[in-house]
């Protein structure tokens, strides 16, 4: 016959070991540092193209780096060819907020930019690289 409390003291030692060692891994493991770098600094490239394409000065931005739930949910994801990242964007504080959704390469360069913005028509005539839906 077994012993109950040598077997649960056993078994809790067990688990509490296996606890132990995986949470070790999760946090000596560098990827995840280093992954979240990268994004980090594929959204500050982001926000410096999305004003340039734009040719909007004193944008609020909500991004990866600074959510805002009241705005939308917004996501960086690494794609095949590069990135994709999401967003808001207003130019005052009574303007909507207005979504957009740009693919970069896999060196950081715009290959698309879709706004919800139809102030933004003009400037999507004249650039091949931006969509404007509404």
């Amino acid at each position: 016959m077994v012993d109950n409390q040598v077997a649960r003291i056993t078994f809790g030692l067990a688990i509490g070991i296996l606890v132990a060692f995986f949470s070790y891994q999760w946090i000596t493991d560098s990827s995840r540092r280093v992954e979240r770098r990268l994004e980090e600094s594929v959204v500050i490239e982001v926000r410096t193209i999305l004003a340039e394409t734009l040719l909007l000065n004193g944008l609020e931005i909500v991004d990866p780096l600074q959510p805002n739930r009241e705005a939308g949910k917004v996501y960086i994801y690494r794609t095949a060819a590069g990135w994709q990242v999401s967003g808001y964007y207003r130019r005052q504080e009574k303007d909507p907020w207005h979504p957009f959704l740009m693919d970069l390469n896999s060196a950081t360069t715009m290959t698309n930019l879709r706004v919800d913005d139809p102030e933004m028509v003009k400037r999507a005539n004249a650039d091949a690289s931006l969509e404007v839906l509404f």
